[in-house]
């Protein structure tokens, strides 16, 4: 059994379908929601790991002091290649634990379904190779990543943040989008942020809009996320070595 360490950063986003896909895909999830469920202190005895996103930003330690433990597991994930997939804030918790920056986006909040771009590193990537071109995704988030770390290589963009994936280490991946929400989820982040709601276009936040985009978001990430089970249970090769990676330590 393919053993996979799951933070939940906020009750708001649980781990929803994408669960359910790696679990039919034979993994074993461990789901910890901090601080009332304690976050391990080493990855050891776990094959992989997974960060969720959560309302709070990469470094709100004063706020959710926690957040500086998740940051350093995430890094001992990118320095030891073990494979990482960080959604959201946890892609941008990845980020600034590995040299990169967030702030709040420029351009205003990213809001409701949309699509991303597949950049050239992403066509040779055992993740994102067999995926679209414009893959389906789901925003919901005002910070964005605004510096890439060093060693990360670019998978996926879109016309208002760059930064929507990208790659460390041959197996430590981030996506600024989500594609573990349900339509509930999503109304409930609406209803919790109408200020950001209503910047979407018009019926965009609709149940019937919402249930038909997270059918395609099934379709597209269900097989994603098999993938991701298969490289962490070392049945799937990991990416080819960068030219421009640096070395973590």
């Amino acid at each position: 059994m393919t053993r996979l360490l799951i933070i939940q950063p906020d009750a708001s986003d649980p781990v929803g379908p994408l669960g359910e896909w790696l679990t039919e895909a034979g993994a074993e999830l461990d789901v910890r929601l901090p601080p009332e469920q304690e976050l391990p202190a080493s990855l050891d005895g776990y094959d992989g790991l997974v960060c969720l996103g959560g309302g709070m930003g990469a470094l709100d330690d004063s706020a959710h002091p926690w957040l500086a433990d998740v940051r350093k597991l995430l890094a001992t994930a990118a320095g030891k290649a073990v494979p990482t997939l960080a959604i959201c804030l946890g892609a941008q918790l990845l980020a600034v634990a590995t040299g990169g920056q967030t702030a709040v986006g420029e351009a205003g909040p990213e809001v409701g379904p949309g699509l991303v771009s597949k950049k050239d590193a992403a066509w040779i990537d055992p993740l994102f190779a067999d995926m679209p071109f414009l893959p389906d995704v789901l925003q919901f988030h005002q910070d964005a990543i605004t510096v890439l770390p060093p060693s990360a290589e670019l998978l996926a963009s879109s016309p208002k943040y760059p930064h929507q994936a990208y790659r460390m280490n041959r197996c430590v991946y981030g996506v600024q989008f989500h594609i573990e929400t349900t339509p509930d989820v999503v109304l409930a982040w609406a209803e919790a942020a109408p200020e950001m709601a209503e910047l979407t276009r018009p019926g965009a936040l609709d149940r019937e809009t919402l249930t038909s985009v997270h059918a395609d978001l099934a379709e597209t990430w269900r097989p994603f996320a098999a993938r991701f089970v298969q490289l962490a249970a070392g049945q799937l090769q990991a990416a080819p070595e960068s030219q421009r990676q640096l070395p973590l330590a």
